[in-house]
């Protein structure tokens, strides 16, 4: 006999960063685990160190941390983490990002321009990440630009079953804040069984978060509009988008969006909007001075933990969403 057996079983060992430690103990406790026990300080120069408290060694390793403001800071940590685990000798090191940064540059539009979004996946890849599990990425052409596993996972169920449960149906028009979001919001319309209308907009690309809203296409008069959309920094292209849809006669406009940036004025456009409610998920943390009673964060970790717990498993992370 040659070689050495081992009946050793598969450990599955859970990470976090400190961007959204809220987030990452949901999904702690959707698991049943503990988060692994993390030394991490800033140096007097910026600089971070990080080291776990506990060996990795073997175990399938999962490293939850949002790209958050700073977020310049946070995917340098998030980097640093996955270092450290591969130099750990984990056996896997799986990334979960529920708010993909840099994911609005994932194309040129002028030359001389970076692709960005690449390279935060080319990074993720070079620093040890052999999976990225993530929640609606700005467009799915993203999950290309990593060299290995990427699951896409959505908040739609989340948020559409939210709307879906607290107005009335027949009043109910889906809208998509311009013409990139339409195949989202079908997938709303086919959920909701509502019709579709789309806000044309045209952005400057010289100058950023400038938009001028053109004209609705769809009826809109006496409808109840959900405009639909994967995030909402500044607030100035939603909130142009909604004032169109009242100047067109709707009734009510709620808005929806799985990632909460809101920096800069957003607190007071959302605060001076005849909205009557902004649904985000907690992808995000809450940010500190928004402190405004028509905003409501549904929690993403249900499904970040289901996800997980299928990769472990080697089970279907897509059957998730075939089942909903």
């Amino acid at each position: 006999m040659t070689g050495i057996k081992t009946t050793g079983e598969k450990k599955l060992m859970l990470f976090s960063g400190r961007a959204h430690p809220e987030l990452a103990e949901e999904v702690a406790h959707q698991l049943g685990v503990g988060l692994v026990p993390t030394k991490a300080f800033d140096f007097a120069n910026g600089e971070i160190y990080v080291r776990f408290q506990e060996s990795a060694r073997g175990a399938d390793c999962f490293l939850i941390q949002s790209h958050t403001a700073p977020i310049n800071k946070w995917i340098m940590e998030q980097l640093i983490m996955i270092d450290a685990l591969k130099r750990a000798s984990a056996r896997s090191i799986t990334v979960i990002v529920p708010s993909y940064g840099y994911a609005r540059q994932d194309k040129k539009h002028k030359g001389r321009e970076p692709i960005s979004a690449r390279l935060i996946a080319d990074l993720l890849k070079t620093a040890g990440a052999d999976r990225i599990l993530t929640v609606d990425l700005h467009t799915d052409q993203i999950q290309g630009f990593f060299d290995g596993p990427v699951d896409h996972l959505t908040a739609l169920p989340v948020l559409a079953d939210y709307v879906g449960a607290k107005v009335d149906r027949s009043k109910l028009t889906i809208v998509s804040p311009d013409a990139g979001r339409v195949r989202v919001a079908d997938r709303w319309c086919d959920r909701l069984d509502a019709p579709l209308a789309i806000v044309h907009k045209r952005r400057d690309k010289d100058v950023a978060n400038q938009v001028t809203v053109h004209e609705v296409v769809g009826d809109v008069k006496g409808r109840v509009c959900v405009l639909v959309d994967d995030m909402i920094d500044t607030g100035g292209t939603i909130c142009a988008a909604a004032d169109a849809l009242f100047a067109h006669g709707a009734e009510d406009v709620i808005v929806t969006a799985t990632h909460g940036i809101l920096s800069g004025p957003a607190a007071d456009r959302l605060k001076n909007s005849k909205v009557s409610e902004f649904v985000f998920t907690n992808t995000l943390p809450d940010p500190a001075d928004l402190e405004l009673d028509k905003v409501t964060v549904l929690s993403i970790a249900p499904s970040i933990a289901r996800a997980v717990r299928e990769v472990f498993e080697d089970g279907s992370v897509t059957s998730l969403f075939e089942e909903q």
